[in-house]
């Protein structure tokens, strides 16, 4: 300690001024404090062992550092953390300079395009410049100054490189800022792998304990009366319920106000789940994946309520599901842009408030729905809901003369069961408390369309930003933030994306983490497959399938991968990774397996082949992904005519 400007101060390197600092930081919401950033993630490399990793190794006991084996996996992990606490907490990820660092890019836009916390440490190069050009230093002709970790910037919240020891003191804080934000994402502090060894006269003080409220902003009467009275006059009112009710913890409130007005509630997929209570008005997913019931009832929606949603091209199906003409539109949120999306009039508020604030408006009010709109609701969902049964039943044979191409598809395959019939068995093993996580390809798709996320059975659906190989790290971070292991954490992948990422499978053995990894084995990128086939008639590239004649690169020779399905043993690779592996074709053998590791004190990879190109029932919307304009082959020009015939239902909402 020293006392040369007549206050306390302690002489830290930058690494162990950010490790001690981060320690030390505390989140408040609703009157419960939690560590901000209770552990740190990372790979050591040569542009952080020195510095972070030392300071990590010294202060392990403030700090616990996990292992991982790829860097984009481990922001997968700490942003599954921030989403399952409802962005109370974050956890920090470290990473060596260069490509170590810039694996970490996409698992920061997936974050910062899902608001959800996650802070990042990578390192960085010389800032000295001493020894310039060092190892992976990025060379840039024109800007000198220029780092591969500039590359954060367009994909971050928040982003500071730290060139002084001293300049911790305003960008720790503000860091923690942005990660308590209602509107945060990735916050990146890059440290040059010198300046993390760099030593500094610290204000004692600065290392004290510090609590960051996590604020819930209040609505304007005003905005409240307005959207109030625009509901009154509404005939055939719909509520969109996004993220935001998930983050805000506003079930409560949003069933609280759809069972005052009378209002249906539809799901978005990072709303998948906001509505916990059985009842008429929960309906479940919308848009492109979601159910044709819901979509029937935003196409004669007059009034439409979103709450807590970016609204993307998935829910409003391309802007072409809404279709009243008389069509208005309104909007909660915390980020005045997304209050706005469709021309909508904005509560800019917490999802939490506002509707508490709507709800004591239309009971004062006595707004209701009219019983013809709630009668249309209950057949409409209660059709929906028989075929959802038929679809999901895994004990009748599927039906092969249903497939669009016949059961010559099978070939090659030991496959029984459908992905929906899969996905029944999943529904009748879950409990309340359970998660089932989903990101890209099939799967988020189908649970959003089919899953009951009522009653406890959790769904954690990304598909912001739809990243494979988000899934497998995701259950370890739900994991850490639920460490009870009687509730089941569950991943659903397909084998494209398991083979693309399956490394974190180590991770989750070396900390003993019961996570348990569902693959629906349909040899291909299949949910790619099926839009190949809308938008331009045959497949090409996206089935696993041995290449014919082989392949002689620069010859001209046409080769095509159309021979027979590829063999890959994923039960091997799983257990080879440490996971216990299954593998199980039958319904009775899926729920023998299910049943005999939700104990497993580590992970488990279930491995079922399913039939490909076996798919739910379709939303009945369309999407704009347009064909080739001009092409030879025939079946695309066809195509391209039915995709301009639905451009007629796109629609420009303000």
């Amino acid at each position: 300690m020293t006392d040369r400007t007549q206050r306390r101060t302690v002489r830290l390197t930058v690494a162990q001024a950010v490790v001690t600092y981060l320690s030390r930081q505390y989140s408040v919401a609703d009157g419960h404090r939690r560590r901000l950033i209770p552990a740190a993630l990372g790979i050591f490399g040569h542009g952080n062992v020195a510095g972070l990793g030392q300071a990590l190794d010294q202060l392990s006991d403030r700090l616990p550092f996990v292992q991982g084996r790829n860097e984009q996996a481990l922001v997968h992990i700490a942003t599954a953390y921030g989403k399952a606490t409802k962005r109370h907490a974050a956890l920090a990820v470290t990473a060596s300079i260069g490509p170590g660092a810039l694996n970490m890019v996409t698992g920061a836009g997936l974050a910062t395009v899902n608001r959800l916390p996650v802070l990042l440490l990578p390192g960085d190069t010389y800032a000295t410049r001493h020894q310039g050009p060092v190892l992976q230093q990025l060379q840039h002709p024109v800007e000198a100054d220029a780092s591969v970790n500039d590359a954060f910037r367009p994909v971050s919240r928040f982003f500071d490189r730290i060139t002084r020891p001293e300049q911790l003191l305003t960008a720790l804080p503000a860091a923690m800022r942005a990660l308590t934000h209602v509107d945060t994402g990735a916050v990146v502090v890059s440290l040059p792998q010198d300046i993390q060894s760099h030593a500094y006269d610290y204000p004692a003080e600065f290392f004290a304990e510090h609590d960051w409220p996590i604020r819930r902003p209040a609505p304007d009467a005003d905005e409240v009366a307005a959207v109030a009275r625009m509901l009154a006059e509404a005939e055939k009112p719909l509520i969109i319920a996004g993220g935001g009710v998930v983050h805000s913890g506003a079930t409560e409130e949003l069933e609280a106000f759809a069972d005052a007005a009378g209002i249906p509630v539809a799901e978005t997929f990072a709303g998948k789940g906001a509505i916990q209570r059985r009842a008429w008005w929960q309906l479940g997913g919308i848009g492109l994946e979601g159910t044709p019931a819901v979509n029937a009832l935003a196409r004669e929606a007059d009034f439409v309520l979103t709450v807590g949603s970016r609204l993307t091209d998935f829910a409003t199906a391309s802007h072409s599901i809404f279709q009243n003409p008389d069509v208005r539109f309104a909007s909660i949120n915390v980020n005045v842009n997304d209050a706005g999306r469709l021309g909508a009039t904005g509560i800019v508020a917490d999802a939490k408030r506002a509707l508490a604030a709507l709800t004591d408006a239309v009971r004062a009010n006595g707004t209701t729905t009219p019983a013809d709109w709630r009668e249309r609701v209950r057949a409409l969902d209660e059709e929906w809901r028989e075929r959802r049964a038929a679809a999901l039943d895994p004990d009748t044979p599927f039906d092969f003369a249903s497939l669009p191409d016949g059961s010559d598809v099978v070939r090659d395959t030991d496959a029984a069961l459908s992905q929906g019939q899969l996905i029944g068995l999943l529904q009748e093993h879950a409990r309340s408390g359970d998660t089932i996580i989903a990101a890209a390809g099939g799967p988020p798709g189908d649970l959003l369309k089919v899953w009951d996320a009522t009653e406890g059975r959790f769904a954690h659906l990304e598909f912001g930003f739809s990243c494979m190989g988000y899934e497998l790290p995701a259950a370890i971070g739900v994991r850490f933030a639920e460490p009870d292991p009687s509730k089941r954490v569950l991943s659903l992948l397909g084998d494209g994306t398991f083979l693309m990422a399956p490394t974190e499978l180590v991770t989750a053995a070396q900390e003993r983490l019961p996570v348990t990894i569902v693959i629906p084995e349909n040899h291909g990128y299949q949910v790619i497959h099926r839009l190949q086939m809308l938008r331009s008639g045959r497949e090409f590239g996206n089935e696993f399938r041995y290449r014919d004649g082989g392949l002689e690169i620069g010859s001209g020779k046409p080769a095509r991968l159309e021979g027979d399905y590829l063999q890959v043993d994923l039960v091997r690779t799983a257990a080879g990774l440490g996971a216990r592996a299954i593998r199980a074709t039958t319904a009775d053998e899926v729920r023998t397996a299910l049943a005999e590791t939700r104990d497993h004190d580590g992970p488990v990879v279930l491995v079922v082949p399913v039939i490909p190109h076996a798919d739910l029932p379709g939303a009945g919307v369309w999407w704009d992904v347009a064909p080739a304009e001009v092409s030879e082959q025939e079946a695309v020009a066809r195509l391209r005519g039915e995709y301009e015939a639905g451009l007629a239902s796109q629609r420009w909402y303000g």
